[in-house]
């Protein structure tokens, strides 16, 4: 799977030692995953390890593995204190990425504080996490996502306040295709910057939810267009200073450069 994960094209390639692996399994799945990084590294552009969190059995060893391994850095779950990344990014090379994951009720609440922490303290991007933030609350998972909803509007939000990246929540359903862009066409409603995939079929759905098509292109560079000469008004609909916002917000995520838009 690690050489094969490249053909599916993610932006980011996450090799899990935490939730994907059973308790008894863990030591030979560390083994085993950095064996298979260090025969072939993936052709993506940037490869992460998730390790398991703090206060697990297995953090440690993990941690020490990762740091000699041939990645960019790792994904850390249960992200809940500053003191965490600390130690994270103390033990692996420099310049190494460190993506957390807020996925707790503790983490959540103070999602705030632990994205907006100043230099090195602060993570590259982050994750929400619906499935773990439940089970520690004991509620029920739903269709709908309503018990989730208040807790992922509040990670994208501290996030976007801390000026980091957002990484929407996983859809476990797998193979249901309709599911997941669905749930991925919300996350992009909220802010989210991208989101998490567990399954190659999720990836393509990914990247046509939040790449912005040739129409949302072409409507956002006609809201520029109406803005620098002072029209009011596109297709019927006032112009002001959030739309002129979102519109270069459009273009960016479509790799349209600033002198182009």
């Amino acid at each position: 799977m690690v050489a094969k994960v490249a053909r599916c094209r993610p932006d980011v390639v996450v090799v899990d030692l935490e939730d994907a692996v059973a308790p008894g399994e863990k030591e030979r799945a560390r083994a085993g995953a950095l064996a298979a990084l260090r025969a072939e590294r993936p052709g993506a552009g940037v490869v992460l390890v998730r390790i398991n969190p703090p206060g697990t059995a297995w953090y440690a060893a993990d941690l020490a593995a990762v740091a000699d391994a041939p990645v960019d850095g790792v994904v850390l779950p249960k992200y809940e204190r500053v003191e965490q990344l600390r130690q994270v990014r103390a033990a692996l090379p420099a310049g190494s990425r460190v993506v957390v994951g807020v996925e707790s009720a503790l983490g959540v609440a103070d999602a705030r504080p632990l994205l907006a922490a100043e230099g090195e303290d602060r993570p590259d991007a982050v994750y929400f996490g619906a499935e773990d933030l439940i089970a520690d609350l004991g509620g029920r998972r739903t269709p709908g996502g309503l018990e989730v909803l208040h807790a992922r509007s509040h990670v994208c939000l501290a996030a976007h306040l801390a000026g980091v990246p957002s990484i929407d929540q996983a859809v476990v359903a797998v193979r249901d295709t309709d599911v997941f862009r669905t749930d991925a066409e919300q996350g992009r409603d909220l802010g989210y910057h991208g989101k998490i995939c567990l399954h190659p079929l999720q990836v393509e759905a990914a990247h046509l939810v939040f790449t912005p098509s040739a129409e949302e292109s072409a409507r956002a560079r006609e809201v520029l267009a109406a803005a620098a000469a002072g029209v009011g008004v596109v297709d019927g609909q006032m112009v002001d200073a959030a739309h002129i916002t979102m519109a270069r917000g459009v273009l960016a995520r479509a790799g349209i450069g600033r002198a182009e838009a």
